[in-house]
């Protein structure tokens, strides 16, 4: 069984972290961007470049996909924890990633194809994101703070 997570892994980890967080900023106006696109106008001047907010998507979505990919290749660590602590934990994984998959994916065939309702979709289903986001982000700090069991520390170092 691994005791931590490699270098590779938690450079992933963090990364989609950031550029999770910088889009869900870094959104403001794509509403009225993906409008005028479904029309067929320009896009009227808005607070961002909708294409770095397009992109950073997709490098969100490449960089889960590998994720996932070294995941099934190296494995992960046991999660600590048993009986509906370790249930929940297993869940809450599976849920952050397959939001993950989910928000860029959502993005991307609105933003192409010029689909309003797929945005709308794609918006609510973001906020789920980071909602459990940041529920995962609490509870890795209860496990290192009030549990402590060092969980937080196997994703700020290689082992």
């Amino acid at each position: 069984m691994k005791r931590g997570y490699g270098a590779t892994q938690i450079a992933l980890h963090w990364l989609v972290a950031i550029l999770v967080t910088f889009n869900y900023f870094y959104s403001d106006g794509m509403g009225r961007a993906l409008a005028a696109k479904a029309k067929g106008i320009a896009t009227p001047p808005i607070a961002i470049e909708p294409l770095v907010h397009v992109w950073v998507g997709l490098t969100v979505l490449a960089l889960v996909v590998l994720r996932l990919m070294l995941r099934k290749l190296y494995g992960v660590p046991a999660m600590p924890g048993s009986g509906w602590l370790y249930t929940a934990a297993t869940w809450g994984h599976c849920l952050l990633y397959l939001l993950l998959v989910l928000v860029p994916s959502l993005g991307l065939v609105a933003w192409l194809g010029a689909i309003r309702a797929v945005g709308s979709v794609h918006q609510v289903v973001a906020n789920l994101l980071v909602i459990a986001a940041g529920v995962h982000a609490l509870m890795a700090l209860f496990h290192q703070y009030v549990i402590r069991d060092g969980l937080l520390v196997r994703m700020l170092r290689p082992k």
